[in-house]
């Protein structure tokens, strides 16, 4: 029987790995370890997904290619902790899950947009604090009203670009390959145009070399300075230090982070005791009353976390068969 093992594993996606075994007649080992503390539990699997915010470490790929595994799945859209060219290099086919649930983090976007342009963060921090006052910089803007732009108009931007249009929202995109199917629903401009319009800017971009660093101080002077931004992409594509340097500066009035850099050590982890020392920069913008941080979830709804476990599965199952996954990523 087919065995495959499966790391980090939340107890939400257990009834979907269990349906998934049955129905394929296949057994899967579950583990809430990441792959670097589970290697011990590769020697007698025929099948690996994984699914991390961590680099993997530059060993795990010889150990796993000497324990006869042919691939890596990750459960995940994004794939940079993963190092695609050691992985091949040792014989190892990586793939992962670009469209688990486009709907899940662009209905999120939406959420934390519509969040922003209605100052809930604000009124938030007041009645926390049994502060039950509203004042006149409070005034928020009606999303037919507002301009929002997004940056990374693939799968997810497009998607949202959708909802913000049937909401009456004036949509900006900008994609380094312009999508002609959205012509009517979205308006391209050339990045720093959006960065100057927007009332938010929305970012939907994959990590990589050149979108690492995307948003600087330099884009933060760009925006106006009643403008919000809303990240639910990957932590390094903003910098962090000059966007804590932009809202306490003013330059930028808001910020709602899903995804942010130092990420790796905050989000699915219980800081109440530890707190946030040792994450400078993200202690600080916890503590802005004008930063709303979630973490990491804008994935996290029913649809998403099913497809994440089938896909990824079904995609180990073709590779041990002799097939080519559709989702293989080649470099």
């Amino acid at each position: 029987m087919t065995k495959i093992l499966m790391t980090s594993v939340r107890d939400d996606e257990q009834p979907a790995i269990k349906n998934y075994a049955k129905k394929n007649n296949i057994e899967i080992i579950t583990t809430p370890k990441l792959i670097d503390d589970a290697i011990d539990l590769t020697t007698d699997i025929d099948g690996l997904v994984i699914q991390q915010r961590s680099k993997l470490p530059d060993d795990i790929y010889a150990k796993l290619h000497a324990n006869g595994l042919k691939q890596i799945a990750t459960r995940t859209a994004g794939f940079d902790m993963v190092d695609v060219k050691q992985a091949n290099a040792n014989g190892l086919t990586v793939t992962n899950v670009p469209a688990y649930s486009p709907r899940s983090v662009a209905e999120f976007a939406l959420m934390q947009i519509l969040r922003l342009l209605r100052n809930s963060y604000r009124f938030d921090h007041q009645v926390a604090n049994n502060d039950f006052r509203w004042f006149s910089d409070e005034q928020s803007i009606e999303i037919h009203t507002a301009t929002i732009g997004i940056i990374g108009v693939g799968r997810i931007g497009g998607t949202l670009a959708k909802l913000l249009n049937a909401l009456g929202a004036t949509v900006l995109g900008y994609d380094t390959n312009p999508r002609t199917d959205l012509e009517g629903v979205v308006e391209f401009v050339a990045k720093e145009e959006l960065l100057k319009r927007a009332d938010v800017v929305s970012l939907h971009v994959d990590l990589n070399p050149t979108s690492k660093g995307l948003l600087t101080a330099k884009e933060f002077a760009l925006m106006k300075p009643t403008a919000g931004l809303v990240n639910a992409s990957r932590g390094p594509v903003v910098n962090t230090a000059d966007l804590v340097t932009a809202l306490k500066a003013g330059e930028i009035a808001a910020a709602a982070l899903d995804t942010f850099e130092g990420e790796e050590t905050v989000a699915a982890a219980d800081r109440r005791e530890k707190g946030l020392d040792d994450q400078p920069l993200v202690k600080e913008l916890h503590a802005m009353d004008n930063v709303i941080l979630t973490p990491h979830i804008a994935f996290f709804t029913n649809l998403a976390v099913q497809n994440m476990v089938d896909f990824s599965l079904d995609d180990v199952l073709a590779i041990l068969n002799g097939k080519q996954s559709p989702h293989e990523i080649k470099l």
